[in-house]
């Protein structure tokens, strides 16, 4: 018996793995984020499957469903948003079917992040403008950050931010980025990235606030701050497929004779 945690991706039933739906298709009980993926993927498990919605259980519940099933030896497929490894609570489960003994495995997902740059065909690394991503938070109502990891600390390396689980909290994000980025400084916040009510809205450090309140977004969105995110066209090529760039690949081409 098997538990295997599976990325269901961002919203779009499409974008999850040929893997991972495989393993729901196989598996006879199915515990999945509800809130947060999609039905068309639930779908997939097989007739007679034992399918739980764990929104609404608590740790040691959603364990005791996984423990009935290690007794039946029946494989569970512990479908969750996005990529597992990104703010998918995933670590404390793990760390009870250890003490458990139950073995499991693990198969990676779409993050938001990367959808949602997709869906706004953009490139988050730009060369010499933003080489980093960093993806992090803000601490509201969860868990406190690590020494070190607030906004005013990271945006000190100019990099592409993807703050997750902050969109009621953009006038902290304002206050600690905006003396690093500038006033101007481009945000861009992604609602329900892969979900049919998919929204972007475009803004700035100074004003990315006031519009997100006239949206009455309040959940599910992902926020992208940085200067990556208005190079348009004005940046130089990468030197990945630049002519005089050799590597092994694509080694120095012999000088013709004259």
């Amino acid at each position: 018996m098997t538990v295997h945690f599976i990325g269901a991706g961002p919203g779009d039933p499409e974008l999850i793995t040929v893997r991972g739906l495989k393993l729901i298709e196989k598996c006879p009980v199915c515990l999945y984020a509800g809130s947060l993926v999609p039905e068309a993927i639930v779908k997939a498990a097989p007739d007679g499957a034992h399918v739980v919605d764990t929104a609404p259980l608590h740790l040691d519940e959603i364990i005791e469903e996984i423990k009935a099933a290690h007794e039946k030896g029946l494989d569970v497929a512990r479908v969750h948003s996005g990529d597992p490894s990104i703010y998918g609570a995933t670590a404390e489960q793990m760390r009870r079917l250890d003490a458990l003994g139950i073995d499991y495995d693990v198969t990676p997902g779409v993050p938001a992040f990367a959808a949602a740059a997709a869906a706004l065909k953009t490139e988050l690394t730009i060369p010499e403008i933003a080489q980093s991503i960093i993806i992090t938070r803000t601490a509201m109502q969860s868990s406190s950050m690590p020494e070190g990891e607030d906004l005013a600390t990271l945006g000190q390396s100019g990099a592409t931010l993807a703050i997750h689980l902050s969109v009621r909290n953009l006038g902290e994000i304002h206050r600690q980025l905006a003396p690093l980025y500038g006033e101007d400084c481009p945000v861009i916040v992604a609602y329900r990235v892969g979900w049919p009510d998919e929204a972007f809205i475009h803004g700035t450090l100074e004003d990315i606030r006031g519009k997100v309140r006239s949206s009455k977004i309040t959940r599910t969105a992902l926020i992208f701050v940085g200067p990556a995110l208005k190079a348009g066209k004005e940046f130089r090529d990468s030197a990945l497929y630049d002519p005089n760039c050799v590597h092994v690949l694509r080694p120095k081409a012999k000088e013709k004779s004259v």
